[in-house]
């Protein structure tokens, strides 16, 4: 019993020292607490003291006022320093990245120079050629533009601009001015364009074509003063003599129009047909073996109307074809593949 009595007197004087330590620490903690609110709750008086008699101003502050203030204040400039390490801060891999697309992006822009010139050189071709299609129908595309206008004038009037520093802008500026000149070259193009189906419409109206489908054969004799290869005596030939060496080639309407005679002689033309056509032309085609057209019947540039043949007054296979103006007969070779010659020229 007396080893247990011992150990309840040992535990009681323990806990006795741990309540007494409590007490003491609580009441240090007290004493501190009063000590440090003493502190924060002091207060200070600002007085302003203005040069004239007006009143006095008294200002009263706090430690716990002044403290707060200063912690804002440092909380301010610590966010600002930080955004701006942040701001500035770039890792080495962006960088290198940036030099990347900043490579990339001059390549392209070099390229574009490089289509930019070769458009302009291009463009030299196409304002050469439109001039000269221009001045050969009596048309003038530099007297429709304004030079002086933004975006107006020819060619000509910038492609001696010399290279400047900002060399990209003079480009930039030099395609708008093509983009003018294009502009304003549409209508004299549209102008062409009508001209050239009214030409094709006037082509059609008068005998202009070879008279053989294919433009095939040959002209075995010419029109005016030839020798009578029967008779052996120099007459006029009214016509042109167009053989192939057969019989049975195509001949074609050499322009559009209506057939009005369909006749045969037995000592002259043989098989013969003769169609009228707009601006008082006649066209004849003599010694056909067939025809395939009645009279009345209105015919096409280029539709069939019969084939070579041998008949009538002929020493051979052969197309007579003659042209009239009216009443005057008149050297068909004139008018022989006129359009061909036209396209050629073109």
């Amino acid at each position: 019993m007396v080893p247990v009595h011992e150990y309840k007197k040992l535990e009681n004087a323990i806990v006795q020292k741990a309540r007494d330590g409590a007490a003491r620490i609580g009441k240090s903690l007290l004493i501190l607490g009063k000590g440090i609110y003493k502190v924060l709750t002091y207060r200070y008086t600002i007085v302003l003291v203005p040069h004239s008699e007006k009143k006095v101003y008294n200002l009263h502050i706090s430690v716990v006022s002044i403290l707060c203030f200063m912690l804002m204040l440092a909380g301010a400039m610590g966010a600002f320093f930080w955004y701006g390490a942040s701001y500035n801060y770039t890792p080495k891999g962006n960088f290198a990245d940036k030099d990347s697309l900043l490579q990339e992006t001059q390549a392209s822009l070099d390229q574009l120079r490089g289509e930019t010139a070769h458009l302009l050189r291009e463009a030299r071709g196409f304002e050469s050629a439109l001039s000269g299609t221009l001045s050969a129908l009596g048309k003038d595309l530099t007297g429709r533009n304004n030079p002086n206008a933004q975006g107006g004038g020819d060619l000509s009037s910038f492609f001696d601009i010399q290279e400047t520093p900002d060399g990209v802008l003079q480009e930039v500026y030099d395609v708008r001015r093509l983009s003018g000149y294009l502009s304003s070259a549409v209508e004299p193009i549209k102008e062409i364009g009508v001209l050239l189906d009214s030409q094709s419409a006037l082509l059609t109206e008068i005998p202009s074509i070879w008279p053989i489908k294919g433009g095939i054969g040959h002209i075995s004799m010419f029109f005016g003063q030839n020798e009578n290869p029967f008779t052996g005596q120099y007459y006029i030939h009214k016509g042109v003599d167009l053989s192939t060496y057969r019989q049975g080639d195509p001949i074609v309407a050499t322009a559009d129009g209506q057939v009005v005679t369909i006749d045969y002689e037995h000592s002259g033309f043989g098989n013969n047909v003769i169609i009228k056509h707009k601006h008082g032309f006649y066209t004849r085609y003599a010694h056909m073996l067939t025809i395939r057209v009645k009279t009345g019947q209105r015919v096409q540039q280029g539709e069939v109307i019969g084939y070579i043949g041998n008949t009538g007054l002929s020493t051979g296979p052969h197309l007579h074809y003659e042209v009239h103006i009216g009443s005057d007969v008149v050297d068909p070779y004139k008018y022989i593949n006129i359009r061909s010659a036209l396209s050629k020229n073109r």
